[in-house]
């Protein structure tokens, strides 16, 4: 089953995740789904692509479900994102429900995010046993701020559209109904500008930002893996598929 929808109006793009069943859980499909979609050369005609998710919940983070050989390469989610990231065009996130951990970065690794108000923003990893990754950190820093981003990852908790547009990490919140309209009106603005300015101006601000990647992690990276492997994250996995408060015990 396809696992996301590409879809083409005039000169806009729209790439929908279609696992609603799943909360739009990211599993090895679509991954590898995803990743084609934003590696791939825009078209002539266009000039900005949607990124939307099916269902009540934009998307809920990797499939759980799924352990770690299923998901594949190691850094499949970062390789997904860095060419969703880089895509030449601008990528304009539509986040009407919940995007949580993995989810989080998806929007966050768009150009503009258009949040409803009803929707909530996570990266709940402190819960559950488990750290973000030198790249996924790299973009909270680049988006909110050390301030926010302490608060964010430290505390865990589901920050409002509201909180996120205040701390500067989407570009609009707006009341569900007027969603689409407020969509509309940035999409347009694209649109209508010109194509080679738009992809100039990306990969400079790209750039700018990759100096981080340059700074040595590896021991950091060899942090993230073991705690990865840790009773402790262990627990948090399993509370979450029993519905139930983690005991962790530093270990």
């Amino acid at each position: 089953m396809a696992t996301i929808s590409i879809e083409r109006a005039g000169n806009v793009r729209t790439v929908t995740m279609t696992r609603p069943e799943k909360r739009n859980a990211m599993n090895l499909e679509l991954l590898n789904a995803m990743q084609a979609a934003f590696s791939e050369e825009p078209a002539p005609e266009e000039r900005v692509t949607v990124l939307r998710g099916e269902g009540r919940v934009f998307c809920s983070g990797l499939d759980l479900t799924q352990d770690k050989e299923a998901l594949g390469r190691p850094n499949a989610i970062e390789d997904m994102l860095r060419a969703l990231e880089t895509y030449p065009l601008p990528v304009v996130g539509v986040v009407h429900g919940d995007a949580i951990a993995g989810g989080n970065e998806l929007a966050l690794h768009c150009d503009f995010v258009v949040a409803s108000s009803e929707a909530r923003f996570a990266m709940p990893l402190a819960q559950i046993g488990l750290s973000l990754t030198w790249f996924l950190a790299k973009k909270l820093l680049e988006v909110g701020g050390p301030v926010a981003t302490r608060e964010f990852l430290f505390l865990g908790e589901r920050m409002s559209a509201q909180w996120m547009f205040d701390n500067g990490l989407i570009a609009r919140v707006a009341p569900p109904d007027q969603l689409e309209a407020e969509t509309a009106k940035i999409v347009d603005r694209l649109a209508a500008n010109a194509p080679l300015s738009l992809k100039t101006m990306k990969k400079i601000l790209v750039r700018e930002m990759e100096f981080r990647d340059h700074i040595d992690h590896a021991d950091l990276d060899a942090l993230v893996a073991e705690i990865s492997g840790s009773a402790d994250a262990a627990e948090g996995i399993a509370a979450i598929m029993e519905k139930r408060r983690a005991v962790f015990r530093g270990v």
